[in-house]
């Protein structure tokens, strides 16, 4: 199955519920955009929100290197919370696996995120950051891709 999301310029809007530990799940809502220069670099942005709560949005700034062909890539993220942070991909079949560390942080923090294809326009997103390990915080999305 071809992916669309990260392989594929586009706007993607994302709607699910954010969980933290001792917490009630709230809603949050998104938007990531996906870009791609021609020496196979590409850039996502990602904003989060959430109605109706005190969470401070979260901003994501990816940039990351995909060669044609292959199947793993490194990132560097800038993360408007948790600072710098690097990491790795995987392209499976019907899955796309990210995980990801922050640099020099003293609570040793670090996350991932699975995005499962439902068909070209939706995917399915799970995620969670980890202080040590322990989750401190999930999600989980729906990923629509909007068409101009």
């Amino acid at each position: 199955m071809a992916h669309t999301f990260l392989l594929e310029p586009g706007r993607w809007m994302l709607q699910g519920s954010w969980l933290e530990r001792n917490g009630m799940p709230i809603g949050v809502k998104g938007m990531t955009l996906v870009a791609w220069n021609r020496d196979n670099w590409f850039t996502m942005a990602t904003k989060l929100i959430f109605p109706g709560s005190d969470i401070p949005e979260i901003a994501l700034q990816y940039k990351g290197r995909l060669d044609a062909g292959e199947r793993q890539y490194t990132f560097l993220l800038q993360h408007n919370i948790l600072g710098q942070v690097e990491g790795e991909g995987w392209i499976a079949m019907d899955t796309i696996v990210q995980r990801y560390w922050v640099l020099g942080d003293r609570q040793r923090r670090s996350g991932f995120e699975t995005l499962r294809k439902i068909n070209d326009d939706t995917y399915y997103l799970t995620s969670g950051i980890l202080a040590g390990h322990f989750l401190t915080s999930t999600m989980e999305a729906n990923l629509e891709r909007q068409v101009t």
